[in-house]
C-alpha cells in the first residue's frame, strides 16, 4: 500500500509457451515426412560438398562424441533462433516481439527451412533483455528432457513405437540477440566470442575501437610486413602467431 492507501499496480510480462514434444511427434504421423527425417543418414550423398548441416565438421564430431544418439537416424538435431521485432512496423516504435523458433534438420535441404517446419516454441511480449533465461526455462527443462530421456513415439513409416530424443545443435541469432541468448557481452573491451580476451582493443575518440586486424592477412602479405602498425607495435600478426585463436583458425 501507498502513504495514499492505493495499491500500486505491478507490471507482467506475457510469455506464451507452446510445447515442442507433440510437434516433434506429429513428424513422424505421416509415411513422408518420417521417411525424409532419416534422410541425412540413408540418402544423403557424403561427397565433401557442403550442402547441409550434415556434411558439415561439427554433425560429425558430434556423431562420434554422441555414438548412442546418432545410432537412431530419427533422433531429431534442432537449431533454435530468436530476434525481436516490431509487428506494427513505425506506428509504435516501443512494442517488440520476440519468438524463438525450432527448426529440425534431419529434412533434407529442400525442406528443412520450409515455414511448414518452424516450430515456435516462446513467444515474448516484450524485449526480454537480460531476463531471456527466465523466459527459456521452460524449453530447456522440455529439451533437457528429449535429451535425457525422450519421448515415445509413433513411426508410421515403420508402424513401431520408438523412443525419440532430440538435440540442439545450434543457435542462430544476430550479435546483439546473441549477447542475450549465450551471455558473452558483445560490447565493450571483450565484445568478440570467439578471440574473448584475445582480442585487442582500446579505447579511443570516446568509444571502444577494435584493432589488429592484420591477424587475419597471409603471412606474406604487403600490409603484414609493415614495421608498424596501427598500435606503434610490430606486426600483430607475429604477436598472435602462438595463441589460441590463430590455432583454432589454422585447425
Amino acid at each position: 500500500m501507498t502513504s495514499q492507501n492505493r495499491t500500486t499496480k505491478i507490471p507482467q510480462k506475457v510469455m506464451r509457451y507452446l510445447p515442442l514434444k507433440p510437434r516433434l511427434q506429429r513428424l513422424y504421423m505421416s509415411t513422408h515426412t518420417a521417411t525424409d527425417m532419416r534422410w541425412h543418414k540413408e540418402k544423403r550423398v557424403d561427397d565433401d560438398v557442403m550442402r547441409h548441416p550434415a556434411d558439415g565438421k561439427a554433425w560429425k564430431e558430434f556423431d562420434q562424441t554422441f555414438p548412442e544418439f546418432a545410432a537412431n537416424p530419427r533422433n531429431v538435431r534442432l537449431g533454435l533462433a530468436t530476434d525481436g521485432f516490431n509487428p506494427y512496423g513505425v506506428l509504435n516504435q516501443h512494442h517488440s516481439t520476440w519468438p524463438i523458433f525450432a527448426f529440425p534438420y534431419n529434412l533434407p535441404p529442400w525442406k528443412c527451412m520450409k515455414k511448414e517446419y518452424m516450430m515456435m516454441t516462446v513467444l515474448i511480449t516484450e524485449d526480454p533483455g537480460r531476463s531471456i533465461d527466465v523466459y527459456l526455462r521452460p524449453l530447456v527443462d522440455e529439451l533437457n528432457d528429449l535429451w535425457t530421456n525422450g519421448v515415445r513415439t509413433y513411426d508410421k513409416s515403420t508402424r513401431r513405437m520408438f523412443t525419440l530424443r532430440a538435440a540442439v545443435m545450434w543457435t542462430v541469432n544476430d550479435f546483439p540477440a546473441y549477447a542475450m541468448v549465450s551471455g558473452w557481452s558483445t560490447k565493450g573491451y571483450m565484445a568478440c566470442p570467439v578471440c574473448k580476451e584475445d582480442v585487442t582493443s582500446g579505447w579511443h575518440a570516446g568509444k571502444v575501437c577494435y584493432l589488429g586486424h592484420r591477424r587475419w592477412l597471409p603471412w606474406d602479405h604487403e600490409c603484414g610486413k609493415k614495421i608498424k602498425s596501427s598500435t606503434g607495435t610490430q606486426s600483430v600478426a607475429s604477436d598472435l602467431e602462438n595463441g589460441p585463436v590463430m590455432r583454432s583458425w589454422n585447425s
